[in-house]
């Protein structure tokens, strides 16, 4: 936990600051690879823990329902949010142990082509890292999105945007700004994609 900041204005400025550290090349390259995901009819699968799983579980709807202009004839994205499905995790959490209740998920619903988008602030959820294995090696394009140092996830994941703050709270505030500007992005694009 981070220590309290000394004003409101402070803690703005501080979270403005930190907006301006995030790569706009990478956030272009992953409004790419949605774009293309669409294109080509592939699945977005979403990960992640505590308040990244909710930022997940946000994004999801965000992508589905969002991206969407015209809602009796366009194309729909097709997004699922694996920190949603509560019987499948609970099951695989059970019987196997909370570190596979994503990659089981994968096996059921992954095909090649589709996208994994693995949220972590630290980069190190061993359930994330252990799904971002296997879809590297089942032909699934990863994207590690990601705060503090990216841990291992950064390393891991084929592609990324990375918020360097040690602090959760910032780091998972920032990701939902990234978030709603590649919701605008993609509904801008949407437009013209058949």
């Amino acid at each position: 936990m981070q220590s309290a900041p000394a004003s409101l204005g402070q803690y703005l400025e501080d979270f403005s600051a930190l907006l301006k550290k995030v790569d706009q090349k990478e956030v272009d390259a992953l409004v790419d690879l949605l774009t293309e995901a669409y294109k080509n009819d592939r699945f977005i699968f979403i990960i992640g823990n505590g308040g990244s799983g909710a930022n997940a579980s946000h994004l999801c709807e965000d992508l589905g329902k969002g991206t969407l202009h015209n809602f009796d004839t366009q194309k729909r994205l097709k997004v699922m949010s694996l920190t949603d499905n509560t019987p499948y995790i609970l099951a695989y959490g059970n019987d196997l142990g909370y570190d596979r209740v994503f990659v089981e998920q994968l096996k059921n619903f992954a095909q090649p082509g589709a996208v994994l988008l693995s949220i972590s602030g630290s980069g190190n959820s061993a359930n994330v890292l252990k799904a971002v294995e296997w879809a590297n090696a089942n032909g699934l394009k990863t994207v590690g999105i990601t705060g503090y140092d990216g841990g291992k996830l950064r390393k891991m994941c084929q592609s990324g945007v990375h918020v360097p703050s040690h602090n959760m709270g910032a780091v998972e505030s920032v990701h939902l700004v990234i978030f709603h500007y590649l919701l605008d992005c993609l509904y801008e694009r949407f437009k013209t994609v058949a």
